[in-house]
Formats: C-alpha cells, sequence, structure tokens
C-alpha cells in the first residue's frame, strides 16, 4: 500500500480539495499491484472518495517527483504531469531528526538559556545599582541627622539663654514693661493705722508686682 499526505494540491493550477468538506488536506492511498487501480482520496473529517484521474502508478510519479526534506524548514514539494494534467502540490512533512534538534534547540533556549540570562542580567544590574541606591540611601540618612543635630543644637542654644547658668544670649532684650496705673510703690501702698501693726498692704490691681500687662 502507498499512502501520500497531501497538505495541498492543485490541477492545472485549480485547488484540489475535499469533495464534501472542501479540506485542501487529505491523504492518497492506492493499493495493489496494478498502476492503472485508481487512488482513493481521505480527508482529516473521515470523508473519503475515489480518484480516478490519480492511479496507482501517479501516485508513484508524485513520490518520485517530490523534492523532499533535508533540513528543518525544507518543504516537500512536488509537480508533475499525470495524464496530460499539471499536479503541483506539498506533501505533509514527516518528522525528522532535524525537527526535533530545532524544536529541543528552541524549547532549550526559550525555557532555560533565556530565562537563566535575564536572571544573570538582572542579578548584574542589581550590582551595579545595590550600592548606588545603599549611598543614596546613607546621604540622605547623615543629611537628615545633620539637620536634626542642628535644629537641636539651636533648641538647646536657646535653653541655655533662658536658664540660669547659661550663657547670655548677646542680642536679648527684656520685654517692655508698664507701670501699674494706681501710683503704688513697687506693688504696695504704705498707710498709717493705728489699728493693726501693718504698714503696708499689696496693691490689688498688679498683686503686688509693680506692673500690669
Amino acid at each position: 500500500m502507498l499512502s501520500l499526505r497531501i497538505q495541498q494540491m492543485t490541477i492545472n493550477g485549480t485547488p484540489y480539495l475535499c469533495p464534501e468538506c472542501a479540506s485542501e488536506a487529505f491523504t492518497l492511498d492506492g493499493t495493489g499491484f496494478i498502476d492503472a487501480f485508481p487512488v482513493r482520496g481521505n480527508c482529516w473529517q473521515s470523508h473519503s472518495w475515489e480518484e480516478p484521474l490519480i492511479t496507482l502508478g501517479g501516485l508513484k510519479q508524485v513520490q518520485a517527483a517530490s523534492t523532499g526534506r533535508l533540513k528543518a524548514g525544507d518543504i516537500d514539494s512536488f509537480a508533475v504531469v499525470i495524464g496530460g494534467a499539471l499536479l503541483e502540490g506539498v506533501i505533509q512533512p514527516e518528522v525528522m531528526l532535524d525537527d526535533l534538534k530545532k524544536v529541543a534547540k528552541e524549547v532549550y533556549w526559550g525555557r532555560i538559556i533565556k530565562p537563566a540570562f535575564r536572571r544573570r542580567k538582572r542579578a548584574a544590574v542589581r550590582a551595579v545599582t545595590q550600592p548606588i541606591r545603599t549611598a543614596r540611601r546613607a546621604a540622605g540618612a547623615a543629611a537628615t541627622d545633620s539637620v536634626a543635630a542642628a535644629k537641636a543644637a539651636a533648641l538647646g542654644a536657646a535653653w541655655d539663654w533662658q536658664t540660669p547658668g547659661g550663657d547670655p544670649d548677646p542680642d536679648y532684650k527684656p520685654d517692655p514693661t508698664t507701670a501699674c496705673p494706681t501710683g503704688c510703690n513697687n506693688g504696695y501702698f504704705n498707710i498709717d493705722s493705728r489699728i493693726n501693726k501693718t504698714t503696708r498692704v499689696p496693691c490689688l490691681v498688679c498683686s503686688g508686682t509693680g506692673q500690669i500687662d
């Protein structure tokens, strides 16, 4: 039995298709030992028909005219004249060693080498950028510490100026005061009393301070 899997075929330029579903992919199967016997077509949807134009002898001619495939990417095509009609087409490729090598190479490259390369590339980028980010963070922390130290020093100086024992502020000026308008003497009034022994009483207006707000 001789069987060729046709991927597509034309007869005198006209596409040859399954007569029932118009599928362009089918097999041509020839049986027996007599070249004049017609072959049968069988498409992938299980439609079958007899092809009187193509005999077992013609199928052998197609097989002999096919270019075959030497490596992955080659197309197994044919062109042959049978009964005055030009048959051209492509035979479905058989899996060959180079196909497997190509698939293995693509899988090896796509699933193993490329991801590993990307990981190494990211690691290299991190090796360069991580010290820079660390230095930037350290510089930022140092700047923050410097600002905090300056603020603390200013607060400490202000506190020292306002507490006993601290260094006086050379630019310090006391707030202006307003004397008590009652005419008290530094917050007190002198009185002459024969009843009490007290001779001084505090001013109720300034509460004995001699000043009012």
